[in-house]
């Protein structure tokens, strides 16, 4: 008997064989049991995860007179005929091959015919995305209204292609990927039937490269037994399946994610000098930066990943000193130089500019890449390695000063004297209009470690006459304005009320923190100095808070002085 590759020994022959699904094969066995069969079904999804395998399960046992658990019994009458080749009652159709509307038309007008050993005529279309226009038109009156005895199945891995005029004369069907834990236990149980020795790395790296698949793991798994004669190794896997060096790739890795341009160069040329393909080394970069995100983000990484101790104690080395930014990035780069590769008649080139854009960073703007930047600026700074460069000097000699002048010079910045902030402008300059003027604004308050008490020379503006309110105030102002030399003074006392009272003149104010601010020592000190140079003497003049029963209190003493005249009236 001629040999038959695994993924052909092993294939299901009953629904409890079938690897996963389970959501598929218990509709299924639920209509076989019931009796309510469909006349049309459509098996839809990726290769190798048992459409065909269930679709010819289900033909022999809806057939089978006495099905066990959904599945042929293969000892009855049906079952034995069904098993002859010659028989016609299940007939696989290759859409790949016979597209046409002739097949179709042909198809048509068999399907008249009963069966001749079931009770039931099953046509199987496999890959039947590939039918043309015209043929899915010639099918479509039949797979609605087809005989009582006829059941299509039909299988495909692109439904998108197929119109929706027949998709909604189907019961579809989704199949998904096999998940990698139960890819290993069919491979376990495959090997263990065939008596190949083999390691648990060696199991976890085939499943892994099935992608999902079962037919794609068996028949890698067929090219690595027959690779060794001895145990299946990690080692012997990898070399199967072309990939490159493991600790090789993480050097390459390592040395991108560190920023290390010319490792990273030395290694990618090592690699295609040795004649690895560029494919094969994006897609082994790619599997290792996921390893690192895995090993990174995943409490139960080594389980997940099923790495020899080593080679995972490498890949989590690496996934601990790079940022998660940096490491998407680079996946995005590789991934999108696996797409171009498609399109490039350069793959090298396109390989070794993914290599340089991975290890420099600072040559990529992509906002992932930014991020990663920053975030190693800030850890650097927080460990405190980040040192600035002192600056060059040629043919220069620095002198450096004595400390004592050093700090006698920083003590006299930090004193301004009152002649240092700039006065408003003189009469002569805004045009008389001194209270009001456009261009001047109160310099900003300066940080300083001790401002002593302004002692300015007393100068003698105008002596006012005394009575009149407004003529005082104004010349008051414009008295503060050079002998107070206070920008931030000024301007407060530019919004205050004024009048004269029993003689005195008085300054008012409606805001307690207006009212604190001049009494302050060195706010007294500069309105006496203003007041005396218009000829007023502490005496003379007040400043008085105006509160709430301000105006109360006002025109109450204003009644007592009419009422009673000559009498002085104090007001406290």
């Amino acid at each position: 008997m001629s040999y038959l590759a695994l993924y052909r020994t092993f294939r299901p022959t009953t629904l409890s064989e079938v690897v996963r699904q389970e959501h598929i094969v218990t509709v299924l066995k639920n209509q076989i049991a019931t009796g309510r069969i469909g006349h049309a079904y459509l098996f839809c999804g990726p290769r190798g995860t048992g459409k065909t395998s269930i679709a010819k399960i289900f033909a022999a046992a809806i057939n089978c007179e006495t099905p066990i658990n959904g599945s042929p019994c293969g000892k009855c009458a049906a079952c034995k005929a069904l098993n002859d080749p010659s028989n016609l009652d299940i007939s696989e159709i290759d859409a790949a091959s016979n597209n046409g509307v002739d097949e179709m038309r042909d198809l048509r007008e068999k399907v008249q015919y009963p069966p001749v050993a079931g009770k039931y005529k099953v046509y199987i279309i496999d890959e039947v995305h590939m039918l043309s226009t015209g043929a899915f038109n010639a099918l479509l009156k039949t797979l609605e209204e087809p005989p009582s005895h006829a059941v299509f199945i039909l299988a495909t891995t692109e439904s998108a292609k197929i119109p929706a005029t027949i998709l909604s004369r189907c019961m579809r069907f989704d199949f998904k990927l096999i998940p990698q834990s139960d890819l290993e236990e069919r491979l376990r149980f495959v090997l263990d039937k065939i008596g190949k020795k083999y390691e648990p790395e060696a199991i976890a790296a085939i499943a892994r490269a099935g992608a999902g698949s079962v037919r794609d793991m068996l028949s890698i798994a067929d090219t690595c037994v027959s690779y060794t004669s001895g145990v299946l190794t990690y080692a012997d896997v990898t070399s199967v399946l072309g990939s490159a060096d493991f600790a090789g790739v993480a050097t390459l890795c390592g040395a991108m994610l560190a920023g290390d341009t010319g490792r990273a160069f030395e290694s990618a040329e090592t690699f295609l000098s040795a004649g690895k393909g560029v494919g094969t080394l994006v897609k082994d970069v790619m599997n290792f930066l996921n390893a690192c995100t895995v090993a990174k983000t995943c409490r139960d990484g080594k389980n997940i990943l099923a790495l020899p101790d080593d080679s995972y104690a490498q890949v989590e080395k690496i996934a601990r000193a790079t940022d998660g930014h940096r490491l998407l990035r680079a996946t995005e780069i590789f991934a999108e130089t696996e797409q171009n590769l498609k399109y490039s008649t350069s793959p090298r080139i396109l390989f070794e500019t993914a290599v340089f854009k991975t290890s420099m960073p600072q040559t990529d703007y992509d906002i992932e890449s930014l991020i990663a930047r920053i975030a190693s600026l800030e850890e650097k700074l927080a460990n405190g390695n980040f040192t600035v460069a002192a600056p060059k000097t040629q043919g220069v000699q620095t002198i450096e000063a004595p400390r004592e002048k050093v700090e006698e010079k920083a003590e006299k910045v930090l004193e301004p004297t009152i002649d240092d902030i700039a006065a408003p402008p003189d009469e002569e300059e805004t045009g008389g209009n001194v209270y009001f003027d456009g261009g001047f604004e109160p310099p900003k308050p300066v940080e300083v470690s001790h401002v002593p008490t302004p002692t300015p020379k007393t100068t003698v503006v105008k002596t006012v006459e005394k009575g009149d309110a407004k003529a005082t105030f104004g010349a008051f102002l414009r008295s503060l304005r050079k002998t107070g030399r206070n920008g931030v003074l000024f301007t407060i006392c530019m919004d205050l009320d004024s009048a004269y009272e029993s003689g005195v003149f008085t300054l008012y104010t409606s805001s307690e923190t207006i009212y604190k601010a001049l009494c302050k020592a060195e706010h007294a000190a500069l309105l006496k100095d203003a007041f005396a140079a218009i000829g007023l003497t502490e005496n003379e003049y007040a400043v008085q808070y105006k509160g709430k029963n301000s105006d109360n209190v006002n025109s109450g003493v204003e009644k007592i002085k009419q009422t009673f005249d000559g009498v002085k009236v104090e007001v406290k």
